[in-house]
Parts: C-alpha cells; sequence; structure tokens
C-alpha cells in the first residue's frame, strides 16, 4: 500500500471496481423493491455546484435504503430532447434552425447531446453516485421515443388528448407554442395610451391601450352594462383608427369601469381577457402577429415589424393623424417564456391538447396521497394547479423532438394515428401509403409538430419500468401499477414542481389511476453572489469535474435527510 494517499487513483479504482461487479445494479442487492425516478438533467449547457448538491442529496437516501435491507434501483437520464437542447445548439455553434435543413439540424443536436452526456457522466461518476449505469437512457433514444409515442396514443383513445384551432400562448423568439407552465411573469415598463375612435356618427370614443400595435385586430369595444356614459351605445358601430374597418360597441360585466375610460377594445390576441370574450361572442380572428414574430402583410402599414417597431410605427401614424391624445407611464405584469425571457404573444393556431382543467381537483386529491419533503412543498403544488387557467397545450412547432405518430386527411380532416407495431415513427420521413379510412382520399400530410420536451419527461416512472424490467413494449398497462409503480421517490428542485412534478401526477392517474411515486423530495438552489440561480442556460459553470469535486469538498455542506422515505 502507498503510503501517502492519492485520491485520485484509488477513487479511478473503487470506481472501476463498481463498474466491473455492477456492484449498484438492483439484482445484486436482496431485499424489498426501493426505485428512485431521478431527475434526467437537460442537455442545455454545463452542470455546476447545484447539480452536485441536488444529486449528492438523492445519493445519500440510495446508499441509506441499501444498508437497511433493500433492493435500490437507481437509474439515471438524460433530457436531450426540445428547445433547450435545439437553443444551446444554436448558441454553441452560432446557427439557427430555421436557416437550415431540418435533417441536418437534428444531426447536430444528436451530436451536440451524445458529447454533453459523456461530459455529464464523467462528473457524475466521478462525484461516486451509485447509479445503476447499465440501466440508463436518454428521451431521444428510439426507445423512449416509442414509449412517448405510445403514450399520446394511449391517452388519445382515452380520450383526454385533444387537437382543436384554438388561441395558445406563442414565442415568437422561440418560434413556437408554450404551455402555462412555462411562463414568468415580468416587471415591465410600458405607455398607457389614449387613442380616438370613432362612433357611427363622427364622435369621438376614447379608449386607454398599452397594445396599439394590435388596432388591425380590433373586433369590438366594450364597456360595463352599469356604466351610464356609454349606455347609449349598445349594438351601435365603432370605426377603427388607421385601419377604418367597423366594429361592434357591446355591454360586459368583466369590463372595469374605473380602469382607464372604461371603455375597452378587444384585440385578437392582446391577453388572455381578449380571449375570453374572443370565445364568448364569437367574434372573427383578424391576425396581426405572424408566426415568425413580424406583423402580417394585412396590417399595412406595419407589415414586416416586430411588436417593439410596429408599436413605435403605429403611435407615429396616430399621433400624424391627430388621434393619440395622451400617454402615461406606467408599470405592469407580463408574461414571458421562461426560456427566452420574451414577451409572449397569442395566436390561433391548431395544436394538441392534454385536458388537465376538467380534472384539478383530482390533481389536488392525489398529492394527498403522497409524502412531501419538506412538506410545506405541496402548498406550492396546490396552488399552482388551483391557478391553472389553460389545457396543457403538448404541440410544439420545433425540429428536435419527439414527432407526433400522426397524418391527417386533407380532404376530410381525418387524424389517422400509426399502428403501435410501426413506432417509433417520423411522419415527415415516413409517408402513409395507404388510403384515408373514412373517406379514402390519398391526399394524406404528416403532422409536423413535436412533442412538448414534459410530454415525455412526464413518463420517467414508465421509461424506468421498461428499464427495470427489460420490457420496451407497451407498459401502459395494468402490471406497471401492480408491480412498479407507486416508485419509491421522486428528488427534483422546486422550480419544476409545477411542470414535472404535475405532468408526472397528471399522467400516471390518467394511464392507470394511480400516484407516481409514495415519496418526493424537493431540493433548493445553489445562487450566485447576485442571489440569482444558477443556471446551465445561462453558461451554468466552466469548470471542469474535477475542479467542481474540489470547490464541493472545500464547501462546508449540511446534508438534510428526511426519516421514513
Amino acid at each position: 500500500m502507498e503510503k501517502q494517499y492519492n485520491h485520485q487513483t484509488t477513487e479511478k479504482q473503487l470506481q472501476e471496481l463498481w463498474q466491473s461487479q455492477q456492484l449498484y445494479a438492483a439484482e445484486n442487492n436482496a431485499g424489498p423493491l426501493y426505485s428512485i425516478d431521478t431527475p434526467p438533467p437537460t442537455v442545455s449547457g454545463n452542470l455546476h455546484i447545484g447539480h452536485v448538491f441536488s444529486y449528492t442529496q438523492t445519493d445519500i437516501v440510495a446508499r441509506y435504503k441499501r444498508m437497511n435491507g433493500f433492493s435500490v434501483f437507481y437509474p439515471f437520464g438524460f433530457d436531450d430532447n426540445g428547445l433547450a437542447t435545439e437553443r444551446f445548439v444554436e448558441k454553441k455553434l452560432n446557427i439557427s434552425a430555421h436557416r437550415m435543413a431540418r435533417s441536418e439540424f437534428i444531426k447536430l443536436c444528436l451530436q451536440a447531446s451524445h458529447d454533453a452526456e459523456g461530459e455529464f457522466k464523467q462528473l457524475w461518476q466521478s462525484i461516486g453516485l451509485s447509479v445503476d449505469w447499465t440501466k440508463s437512457y436518454s428521451t431521444i433514444s428510439p426507445l423512449v421515443r416509442k414509449l412517448s409515442q405510445l403514450s399520446f396514443i394511449d391517452l388519445y383513445e382515452k380520450g383526454f388528448v385533444y387537437r382543436k384551432n384554438e388561441p395558445a400562448l406563442y414565442c415568437a423568439q422561440c418560434r413556437t407554442s408554450v404551455a402555462q407552465a412555462e411562463l414568468d411573469d415580468a416587471e415591465k415598463d410600458a405607455f398607457f395610451n389614449d387613442i380616438v375612435f370613432k362612433d357611427e356618427h363622427g364622435n369621438d370614443l376614447i379608449i386607454g391601450t398599452t397594445r396599439p400595435e394590435l388596432l388591425y385586430s380590433v373586433v369590438a369595444l366594450l364597456y360595463n352594462p352599469d356604466d351610464v356614459r356609454y349606455m347609449h351605445l349598445k349594438n351601435k358601430q365603432a370605426i377603427v383608427p388607421i385601419y377604418g374597418h367597423q366594429v361592434p360597441i357591446l355591454p360586459d360585466e368583466k369590463v372595469e369601469i374605473e380602469k382607464g375610460t372604461g371603455l375597452v377594445m378587444v384585440a385578437t390576441f392582446g391577453d388572455k381577457t381578449d380571449i375570453e370574450w374572443f370565445k364568448k361572442f364569437q367574434f372573427p380572428y383578424r391576425q396581426s402577429v405572424g408566426l415568425d414574430g413580424k406583423w402580417t402583410a394585412q396590417t399595412g402599414v406595419l407589415a414586416g415589424l416586430s411588436a417593439f417597431h410596429a408599436r413605435e410605427k403605429i403611435l407615429k401614424e396616430l399621433a400624424d393623424h391627430g388621434l393619440l391624445l395622451q400617454q402615461k407611464a406606467i408599470k405592469h405584469s407580463v408574461n414571458v417564456h421562461e426560456r427566452c425571457k420574451k414577451e409572449i404573444e397569442y395566436v390561433l393556431i391548431s395544436q394538441w391538447f392534454l385536458n388537465i382543467l376538467d380534472h384539478k381537483k383530482k390533481f389536488i386529491e392525489l398529492a394527498d396521497q403522497i409524502q412531501w419533503f419538506p412538506p410545506y412543498m405541496k402548498v406550492r403544488y396546490q396552488n399552482w394547479v388551483e391557478n391553472i387557467g389553460w389545457d396543457w397545450c403538448l404541440s410544439r412547432q420545433r425540429f428536435y423532438g419527439i414527432p407526433f405518430p400522426v397524418w391527417h386527411c386533407s380532404d376530410c380532416a381525418e387524424i389517422i394515428i400509426s399502428e403501435q407495431q410501426n413506432l417509433p415513427v417520423d411522419p415527415q420521413e415516413t409517408s402513409y401509403h395507404k388510403p384515408c379510412p373514412i373517406c379514402g382520399s390519398s391526399n394524406i400530410i404528416p403532422d409536423t409538430d413535436v412533442m412538448d420536451t414534459w410530454n415525455t419527461s412526464s413518463i420517467t416512472p414508465y421509461i424506468c419500468y421498461a428499464l427495470y424490467n427489460e420490457n420496451y413494449d407497451n407498459v401502459f398497462n395494468d402490471a406497471v401499477s401492480e408491480q412498479f409503480i407507486p416508485m419509491g421517490m421522486r428528488p427534483q428542485a422546486h422550480d419544476i414542481i409545477r411542470t414535472w412534478a404535475f405532468y408526472t401526477i397528471v399522467k400516471a392517474w390518467m394511464h392507470n389511476k394511480t400516484i407516481p411515486w409514495s415519496n418526493i423530495v424537493i431540493s433548493g438552489h445553489v445562487l450566485t453572489t447576485a442571489k440569482e440561480k444558477i443556471s446551465k442556460s445561462q453558461g451554468g459553470d466552466s469548470r471542469t469535474p474535477q475542479k467542481l469535486l474540489e470547490q464541493f469538498s472545500a464547501d462546508s455542506i449540511r446534508y438534510w435527510t428526511a426519516s421514513g422515505l
């Protein structure tokens, strides 16, 4: 034995020994099963000290359970499909997915994912995580693509999934629709602009708005039915400035009498309230914003401009015509996409949705069947579910992800689902050679959207079941809930309670009427000196795995454990 201990040499030898003997394989540890639904880190940047802390906490629980006689199943995954990886590749290689062939961009994403996963695995092995590396997965692998498409088909057949031409949250920067769970609130400086409309007799009607660039999309003016100032205008017509089209003037209880002038314009769409009025009154759709974030040709003087420049332009036009009375500087809260921090738009596009609004009460009840550590984190989950206002939009207009296994008949609009034995399938790469089963047409087109990455991450218990049983067929059956689910534990950070935790609870109930795990352990974040979360997408930590470990060892660390796990 060497006189001086060399941790680098010794630890490497031990790690090689652990791997060669498969020391942490569940089958090599007798006892009742204890399974861990480990967070698959997103392949979108560099790992940092926060990852070291959180995964070490999970490993402490895994080792503790083994020492207490459990057969611990501890797999590991990499989340390498979806927008996060796309943005990482575009930034790293200074390219744009929209300016190159889809197949070529996907190849670049696959290579970048493979390289990053190798670096990630090196760090986890250097730390000494007691993971069974023979049971690992990637969310873009053929296995997981197949399971994700099977999940979609199962929920479609059960009636939980539907497709609809629906107003959707849309990020023009990322060029994709997003889900409510992907929004953040941000305080923005703005102006409340008083603009002159005309009634059908030429009288002035003053509207206050923060979004004058949506004048082309105005479809109505509304007032509160108790507002005596405007009762005489009921069912009359107003003329929209600059564009000149006429819109109805109608009463609605949701209009606040004291806000602005008490008369509001409805545009398709400026905010969620506009969408509510659009549906309630069945207004026509007048589109200003294109899917590229530019104002459409029909907006005339604003065509081709971004939101900011369109706002500047229309305000100048209004001022030049004497139709801009005053501007009041304000601060207001707006929805931004959590990925790019750009303001969200609302557009009408055909999307796939998962019905969650009808089952919110059930999802709150399910949380009570799970042990939460710390317990107060359950309140965050409950608050989120109570305040959900949209069904889960599953569609993303991107390139690198899991396609919907669907074709569409252009003649009768029939939805044609792939046969399960052909999964995984990419409809854009695989032609549908049969006639439409409804009308017999051969005019069949592929679905071009990909799934929200959380639609795949939400089935990690089923992915783990497939790995554990080495059964890669349809796992969405009663056997999984009898043999494997609920899993023992889900460890995760608190910022994805509204996404990963919630969506996994949703999927487990919809597939098997069960909870996904018995326990959920929520960790916090390591903060920068500016008290901000360290994030991979913001550059993460450029230090090598060895440097990270040296920092980790130097810090004074307090580990917490929860009894009863």
